[in-house]
């Protein structure tokens, strides 16, 4: 085993630095310097989550992170000593069912290996996260970051960016698009910036006045309060799709009735139970669809993307020393849009 330093908790919601074994390279695995990390609502849940159930294994989060490659297995082929890369929320799958056949890695019917929290498929560990110092990961779940972007501005691109990406690219949008996006957090922000240079016209619906500058600097060309009822008729019809990115329980009917003929609304921000009555998709052959994350391919084409259209997330960088900060912040949603922390601060044990 080699041991490393990481920020994990025993059934605290504080995060407290020590040592953490990883394990030694297999053949096809790929050592990772961690230099940044993104600060997600799920990193946050799990910690208080973990807390509640009183468990007393060690818990370490953190599912977006970047970094540099520092050691590669004897039969890793896609990388090398120094390369700049990035690492999502998944780090193995079965590769052979239907979905990770197709691609779609992120739902594995075996259930993919997370970042943290996850089930080793060789030797049965709980996975320890990317708060931490290094990290060690199976190669086909390791990803060549743009070289030319801000390392700390590309971690989330790895959550919240392919997590919007998969319905603008299943949902074929591009030019002439009409895209709405509900809410403008760490997943909104970038919505709008992809759908953007995907070359649709973007719309942001929310609830504060006082976002409607910043999603027209995003380059959102139109905002419409969600709480006003006249604004909301007057957009009826209006969109070929919605990206719906709102955290918190909330009634979606009201975004079904601006979507247009054969359009859709697809739910990403809140995962649990929603209610819709067949109404409101019948009128205009409605679909109502979510996503979750991304698998191999539709990752990497993310992240090459984003490098050609000079495309990153907007965020607030903390020393990795300030990561209990960062999750008390978000949990007041004091954050525009996306905590990272660096962890150069955190040495190697």
């Amino acid at each position: 085993m080699r041991t490393t330093t990481a920020y994990g908790t025993h059934g605290s919601t504080t995060l407290v630095a020590g040592p953490i074994e990883r394990r030694e390279l297999r053949p096809r695995d790929v050592a990772v310097d961690v230099s940044h990390c993104g600060v997600c609502h799920s990193d946050l849940h799990a910690v208080h989550a973990h807390a509640s159930s009183r468990a007393d294994d060690l818990l370490v989060p953190g599912h977006e992170f970047v970094g540099t490659v520092t050691q590669i297995g004897a039969h890793v082929a896609e990388f090398r000593v120094g390369d700049a890369v990035a690492v999502g929320n998944i780090v193995d799958s079965c590769g052979s069912c239907d979905m990770c056949r197709a691609g779609q890695e992120n739902f594995c019917r075996e259930f993919p290996t997370t970042t943290y929290g996850g089930r080793d498929r060789v030797d049965g560990t709980t996975t320890l996260g990317g708060f931490a110092r290094e990290y060690v990961v199976d190669e086909n779940f390791v990803y060549r970051r743009p070289t030319n972007l801000d390392p700390a501005a590309v971690a989330p691109l790895m959550c919240a960016g392919v997590t919007v990406w998969e319905p603008l690219r299943s949902h074929g949008v591009g030019p002439g698009s009409v895209v709405g996006v509900a809410g403008l957090g760490g997943l909104g922000h970038l919505a709008v910036k992809l759908a953007r240079a995907l070359g649709a016209s973007v719309t942001v619906f929310t609830t504060s006045q006082q976002k409607a500058d910043d999603a027209r600097a995003l380059g959102a060309t139109d905002v419409i309060i969600s709480t006003d009822r006249h604004a909301m008729a007057a957009a009826r019809g209006r969109f070929d799709l919605i990206i719906d990115t709102i955290s918190a329980p909330h009634a979606v009917e009201p975004y079904l009735d601006t979507i247009g003929l054969d359009g859709t609304l697809s739910v990403v921000g809140y995962l649990g139970e929603i209610s819709v009555t067949a109404l409101a998709l019948l009128i205009g052959r409605k679909s109502l669809s979510s996503a979750g994350s991304g698998g191999r391919i539709s990752t990497q084409e993310l992240l090459d993307f984003c490098g050609e259209h000079d495309i990153s997330a907007d965020v607030e960088v903390l020393p990795s020393g300030q990561i209990n900060t960062a999750l008390e912040r978000l949990a007041r949603n004091d954050v525009r849009y996306r905590f990272v922390v660096d962890l150069s601060d955190l040495k190697n044990a």
